[in-house]
C-alpha cells in the first residue's frame, strides 16, 4: 500500500525517511518541492501529485510536509487519514510538532512509525496503545541518555493485555482514585458574509473530545437532544456503529485518557446558524487614499458569553504605501512586508463596541482598487454552540461507582470571511 514516508521541513529539508516495501529514494520528494515553489501559498499545493512512477499524497500541517510515496491504487483518503495520524500522534507525545521537536526525538519518531504500519498497511494509531508500547520521552530520560547512563530501553518487549482482544483501544486493570470523564464539544464555523452582512455560505463542523480517567471496563452511552442536527459523523472505533444508526445514541467503552470520540459535520439547509458577533466594515479607495472604518461586537443571542481571542485579519492590496490606524480597543499592527493588517481585540467588551478607524495611502501611480478587501476573522466562545447541539444524558453501565461527568461546548471560528 505505502512504500514510504518523508517528513519534510518548511524549507524543504527532509527530516524523516521510512521505509516500508523496499528503498524509494528521496530525491521523489524534489518532485513535490519543485510544486510547492511553483505555488504562492503551499496550500495550492494539489493533495495527490502524479508522476509515471508513483503517486504523492501529502498534508501540511504545523508548517510542516508530511509525504507519503504509492506505487499502486490506493483509496487517497486512507493514506490522507493515516498521515494526519502520524501528527497527531506526534503532538500526544512531544506535545508540539516542529523541526525542533523531530530533531530531538529521532528514534522514538522511528520507533512509533514502526509501530503503527508493518509492510505498508497501518496497524496501531491510537496513542493510548501506543503509549504502553513505547514509553514518552521525558526531561529525566533525555539527561540520562546523554549522560550515559539511560540504558533501559523505552520500548515494551510485551505486546500490552487486551492487544489481542476485541476491546483493543482498553488495557486491562485500569483503576483511578476518583473517577472522571469530561466531555469537550468544540464546533468551527466556516462562514463567509458579504458587503451587506447577508450570509453567503456557512458550514459548521464540531469534534467531541474526551478525557476518560474510569476504573475497570465501563460502558458509556451518549445521548442528544436534537441528534437530527449531526448530519455526517466520523467515530472512534470504540463507538458501536449499529447502535448508532439504529437510536441515534453513541455506545462505546471509551479508552482511557485523551481520545477523540467523534467528528461530525451540522445539516445546515433549513436552519438558522448562529453567529455569535457581527464585523460592520467600510472600506473606500478614492484617488490615492483609503478611508478605513470597522465596528466589532457581539450579538445578542449570546446569554452573557464573552467572546474571547478575537483577531481581525485585513490583507490590503501590495501597492498600500503607508497607514494611519487606531483602535479603541486592543493593538493593531501593521506588517509592511505582506501588507496586511492584524487587529488583536481580545475580549469583546459589553460596555463597547471596538472600532478600528484611519486612513490609508497608496503609492503614487498605483490604480485605485475596484472593492476592499476580505478580512479573516478568529475568536472562541466558551459555552456556546453554534449549531445548537444539546446533549441530552451521558450514562455509565458496568461498574459500581458513580463518576463525576463534565461537559463544555466550546464554539471556534474556522475560515471565517467578511467581504468589505
Amino acid at each position: 500500500m505505502i512504500n514510504s514516508i518523508f517528513v519534510m521541513s518548511p524549507t524543504g529539508e527532509v527530516l524523516i525517511e521510512k521505509h516500508y516495501r523496499g528503498y524509494v529514494p528521496r530525491t521523489c520528494c524534489d518532485t513535490f518541492w519543485s510544486e510547492v515553489q511553483k505555488s504562492s501559498t503551499p496550500q495550492e499545493v494539489c493533495p495527490v501529485l502524479v508522476t509515471p512512477k508513483y503517486y504523492l499524497i501529502h498534508v501540511q500541517r504545523y508548517g510542516m510536509f508530511f509525504i507519503a510515496n504509492v506505487q499502486r491504487e490506493v483509496q487517497p483518503l486512507l493514506v490522507t487519514e493515516f498521515l494526519h495520524r502520524v501528527v497527531d500522534v506526534f503532538r500526544d507525545y512531544f506535545n508540539e510538532v516542529s523541526e525542533e521537536s523531530i530533531k530531538e526525538n529521532f528514534i522514538t519518531v522511528y520507533q512509533l512509525m514502526d509501530e503503527m504500519m508493518d509492510n505498508g498497511i497501518p496497524m496501531t494509531t491510537e496513542p493510548n496503545v501506543l503509549k504502553t508500547m513505547i514509553v514518552p520521552p521525558t526531561i529525566l530520560g533525555r539527561v540520562a541518555s546523554s549522560m550515559g547512563v539511560g540504558d533501559k530501553s523505552n520500548v515494551a518487549s510485551d505486546l500490552p493485555e487486551g492487544m489481542l482482544s476485541s476491546i483493543w483501544w482498553r488495557k486491562k486493570g485500569v483503576k483511578y482514585t476518583n473517577n472522571e470523564v469530561y466531555l469537550d464539544i468544540v464546533e468551527e464555523i466556516d462562514c463567509s458574509i458579504d458587503t451587506n452582512g447577508l450570509m453567503v455560505t456557512c458550514d459548521v463542523s464540531g469534534e467531541v473530545l474526551v478525557n476518560c480517567k474510569l476504573s475497570g471496563m465501563p460502558d458509556l452511552t451518549l445521548s442528544f437532544t436534537n441528534p437530527a442536527i449531526i448530519d455526517e459523523a466520523n467515530f472512534h472505533p470504540c463507538v458501536r456503529l449499529s447502535r448508532y444508526e439504529r437510536d441515534r445514541v453513541m455506545s462505546f467503552v471509551p479508552p482511557d485518557g485523551k481520545f477523540k470520540l467523534a467528528s461530525y459535520s451540522v445539516c445546515t439547509t433549513g436552519q438558522a446558524v448562529i453567529l455569535p458577533l457581527y464585523v460592520k466594515p467600510q472600506i473606500h479607495f478614492s484617488g490615492n487614499s483609503g478611508r478605513v472604518n470597522v465596528m466589532v461586537g457581539p450579538k445578542s443571542n449570546l446569554a452573557g458569553r464573552t467572546i474571547e481571542d478575537v483577531v481581525i485579519t485585513i490583507p490590503f492590496t501590495k501597492s498600500i504605501a503607508s497607514t494611519n490606524l487606531s483602535v479603541n480597543h486592543g493593538t493593531a499592527h501593521f506588517d509592511d512586508a505582506s501588507k496586511s493588517l492584524r487587529w488583536d481585540i481580545g475580549k469583546v467588551p459589553k460596555d463597547k463596541s471596538p472600532c478600528l478607524n484611519g486612513t490609508v495611502q497608496l503609492a503614487p501611480g498605483a490604480e485605485t482598487p475596484e472593492s476592499g478587501p476580505t478580512m479573516m476573522v478568529d475568536f472562541k466562545i466558551v459555552m456556546f454552540s453554534a449549531s445548537g447541539l444539546k446533549i441530552d444524558a451521558l450514562t455509565l453501565s458496568g461498574e459500581k461507582y458513580k463518576p463525576y461527568k463534565g461537559v463544555r461546548f466550546v464554539t471556534k471560528a474556522g475560515k471565517f470571511q467578511v467581504r468589505s
